[in-house]
């Protein structure tokens, strides 16, 4: 097992939903032995579920992790942009192998327009977690060529983890002058990433996507959807993921 994959099973316990339903079934089995017990344990998970798939919380839960507003283009004063790839679909059958999931394209899509109104060079990073025949990076490079005509200057497709982001992208940068770069990835990712890639002594400045709502103005809000608990599921992973971090530096 490697440590990338043993790192994610970790979090897919400690995350929403299968956390809740660990606690469910702790709740089911000492149901005899200690009712009172029980009957908080299943009430406590039902009412988190409930909670996190709400639109609502899940929005202030993404809120929490902002740390800048949209980039004006025109403002727009760096060297580079860089762009953090967010998955892919492996084997894609209409495609014929391996292609971007919907993270990694609306990442891809911003960093195309930032490009066209500042004509800063691209760089694309993401490597090959969980297998799959090409690295992120690599397939990123290869939309960018097909879909937009556009090459981009550097191609990191070793990276595993978002440390590894900054910390392979960033020789690269530096080998070319770069210093100061615009960092493309959702507006929730940012808090966790902005700090790495300025660890590696870089100016960065946040080039945020889908900023997220807390606005309470539909009953739909406070209703449990899918949606909802996708969003919850992101944020709590990504504060997982910074508190990794802060542990892991402490070493």
């Amino acid at each position: 097992m490697t440590a990338w994959l043993a790192t994610d099973l970790i979090a897919i316990a400690l995350l929403p939903p299968l956390s809740l339903v660990i606690v469910l079934g702790a709740g089911i089995a000492i149901r005899r032995r200690n009712p009172r017990l029980a009957m908080s344990l299943i009430l406590v998970s039902t009412a988190a579920l409930y909670a996190l798939s709400t639109p609502w919380v899940g929005g202030l839960l993404l809120k929490s992790l902002e740390i800048s507003v949209p980039v004006d283009p025109a403002r727009l004063q760096a060297d580079a942009i860089v762009v953090l790839s967010g998955g892919r679909r492996m084997a894609s059958r209409e495609y014929g192998g391996d292609t971007l999931n919907g993270i990694s394209l609306e990442r891809l899509r911003y960093a195309v327009r930032l490009h066209r109104a500042t004509g800063l060079p691209l760089l694309v990073t993401g490597g090959n977690p969980g297998g799959g025949t090409l690295a992120e990076g690599q397939i990123l490079a290869q939309v960018l060529r097909d879909d937009y005509g556009i090459e981009p200057r550097w191609v990191e497709d070793a990276a595993l983890t978002t440390w590894d982001n900054a910390r392979l992208s960033a020789p690269l940068l530096k080998k070319s002058g770069v210093h100061r770069i615009a960092l493309v990835t959702h507006a929730w990712h940012l808090r966790r990433a902005v700090p790495l890639f300025e660890a590696q002594e870089l100016e960065v400045i946040p080039a945020g996507i889908q900023f997220a709502s807390t606005d309470l103005d539909r009953i739909l809000d406070l209703l449990p959807t899918p949606a909802g608990l996708r969003d919850s599921s992101f944020a709590l992973h990504e504060w997982l993921g910074i508190l990794w971090y802060k542990l892991r530096s402490n070493f």
